[in-house]
């Protein structure tokens, strides 16, 4: 019974590296159905399996720990190194894999744009978003460039909600309001 699994985990990477496969993968083999899921469990059986020359089940323990742990390079770094020892092998199905895209990408014509030199017009960019549309970070530089622009509304709808965020400025923005309600 393991009382610490960060003990036994230890236990067994001292054994990898000095070399002991079959030792690591002997007591890796004994808790297995305990530590099946874990990231650690499957990268030092991974190792282990590469050290015995066993590559092709180390590619499928490797493949779990990038599947448990999709963000951890070392997996990724140790499964495109098992690849690559495979691809000296003729059982290997990566090499294979690698031709069928190599040819798909030969084969691969990208679709073709109509483009047209018409500029978009100035109304539909003025208009990035719908006047009602919430804006999550209101700015008085947003509110000026929206005035500028002459999207008086949303102008007005920041100024308002600067009103809340900022209440010692607020004759400003409430002055800011005035001017672009006389421009409406």
């Amino acid at each position: 019974m393991i009382t610490d699994p960060h003990l036994f985990f230890a236990d067994i990477s001292l054994d990898l590296t000095r070399g002991e496969y079959l030792a690591g993968m002997q007591k890796l083999e004994t808790q297995g159905a305990l530590f099946q899921d874990f990231y650690t469990f499957n990268l030092l059986h991974a190792r282990a399996l590469k050290g015995l020359g066993r590559f092709q089940e180390a590619k499928q323990a490797l493949k779990a720990c990038c599947r448990i742990e999709p963000h951890n390079q070392v997996a990724w770094k140790e499964l495109l190194e098992v690849h690559f020892l495979l691809l000296r092998s003729p059982e290997d199905d990566f090499t294979s894999e690698l031709e069928e895209l190599s040819l798909a990408l030969a084969c691969f014509e990208p679709p073709t744009v109509s483009e047209t030199s018409d500029p978009t017009p100035l109304q539909e960019q003025k208009q990035p978003f719908s006047d009602e549309e919430s804006i999550p970070v209101p700015t008085e530089t947003l509110a000026a460039l929206f005035s500028e622009q002459g999207a008086y509304k949303k102008a007005i709808r920041i100024y308002t909600d600067l009103i809340q965020l900022n209440p010692s400025n607020a004759d400003v923005y409430k002055n800011e309001i005035s001017s672009l309600l006389d421009k409406l």
